[in-house]
């Protein structure tokens, strides 16, 4: 039996997140309303995610050694994520400031990073890719995604990768991945194709895996094999779009491993994103299972 059921690799972050009236402008000041501090980052949201569905979860990253870094780590033993795996850096943590639109939950990030937390191939530990059910991995450390996701395939193990950017070796990721989920505009970046279907059809000429993209208020899309799957966003009061899609990737995966079918994976993921929008913050918003049934409303 695996030791975990989601083992994740990438980015973490503690976020201080600024409510504002409106989105910024240039040469302008504005009060924030509020202000709080919320931990987070891509990866580690997801996993907290997938902890509160039930699942046993795993971080692999690099914290700093201040004070961030600390809240960092307790803030996943908190959601029970195990973080045996994370190493500690003699650098200050990756940080951002989040300036929240009231009006409908947008957001504008301004992060910074040390390159003393980046990842090398080298730092991956095989033993814990080994075991686990399914490895999820984002691109921020590239050697070391593509290196956990080819230990991962090469097992048999199903990789999930979060796709945020497009860079030289974005492709070599998305082909050893299982089921790769991308934001809105790197499948358009990727193939010239502005229309979503006709990128994806486009990307599954050389792409074996299923493909996902978020398309935000326009909701999610879902090539797997050569059927088409859509499902529209789930109308909910947004107050912080901070999550949303850290939160469909844990709703994805969650699904994925009680083996729902493709659509209803979709729909599932969906719900989980709508719910994280109504709340607060990154990994505070996190919603549990009766959350996202209580919006599905019985659909699965």
């Amino acid at each position: 039996m695996a030791s975990f059921d989601v083992v994740g690799l990438g980015e973490n972050s503690v976020d201080l997140v600024y409510r504002v009236p409106c989105a910024p402008a240039p040469d302008i000041k504005i009060r924030a309303s509020s202000h709080e501090v919320s931990c987070g980052g891509q990866v580690a949201t997801t996993l907290a995610a997938c902890a509160s569905f039930g699942l046993r979860t795993a971080y692999i990253g690099a914290c700093g050694n201040d004070h961030n870094g600390t809240r960092l780590r307790e803030a996943l033993a908190a959601a029970t994520v195990d973080t045996s795996h994370c190493v500690v850096r003699d650098v200050p943590n990756r940080h951002a400031v989040i300036l929240v639109d009231e009006r409908n939950g947008d957001r504008t990030v301004v992060w910074h990073r040390d390159p003393g937390l980046a990842l090398a191939a080298a730092d991956v530990p095989g033993t814990a890719v080994f075991g686990t059910r399914l490895l999820h991995v984002d691109d921020l450390d590239e050697d070391a995604s593509i290196a956990a996701a080819r230990i991962a395939a090469n097992a048999g193990i199903p990789v999930t990768s979060d796709v945020d950017r497009v860079t030289p070796r974005t492709l070599e990721l998305v082909t050893l991945s299982t089921a790769a989920i991308f934001s809105a505009h790197v499948p358009r970046a990727l193939t010239g194709e502005q229309d979503p279907e006709r990128a994806l059809r486009k990307l599954r000429v050389t792409q074996a895996g299923w493909l996902c993209m978020t398309l935000g208020a326009h909701g999610a899309m879902l090539l797997a094999g050569d059927r088409l799957h859509h499902v529209p966003a789930y109308e909910v009061d947004a107050v912080d779009t901070t999550s949303a899609g850290d939160v469909f990737r844990a709703g994805f995966i969650y699904a994925w491993l009680q083996s729902r079918s493709p659509s209803d994976i979709l729909r599932f993921a969906a719900a989980a994103a709508a719910v994280s929008c109504t709340r607060r913050g990154a990994m505070t918003s996190v919603p549990s299972l009766p959350d996202v049934h209580r919006l599905l409303g019985g659909q699965l």
